[in-house]
């Protein structure tokens, strides 16, 4: 994986930088009230649990870890919020439903 296949704003890389200087963007399931899911694309500020299942590379300073299925789509990681209440979050990934491939 290259590593431009993934934009991390300079305030997002300063606040991954504050928490460790790990960044894992993977799915995350959501369930919708009448039995569907979704699985959106998500970042965190801290290793995976299970490291072999990402892809890991060095990214300005940042070990990056990515979910093979989100390599090559031209994500955005950018933090949002203020003070305490600041989250990453991803912009430029597809929702995608477990069954069909893509919402």
């Amino acid at each position: 994986m290259t590593t431009d296949t993934i934009d991390i704003s300079p305030d997002a890389a300063a606040f991954i930088h504050e928490k460790g200087g790990v960044l894992t963007v993977r799915l995350s399931p959501r369930h919708g009230c009448c039995g569907g899911i979704a699985n959106l694309a998500v970042a965190e500020a801290r290793p995976p649990g299970t490291p072999s299942h990402f892809t890991r590379c060095e990214h300005d300073g940042i070990t990056l870890y990515i979910a093979p299925e989100l390599e090559g789509e031209g994500l955005r990681v950018d933090v949002e919020g203020f003070w305490k209440l600041r989250r990453l979050y991803v912009d430029g990934a597809a929702i995608k439903s477990p069954r069909r491939g893509s919402a």
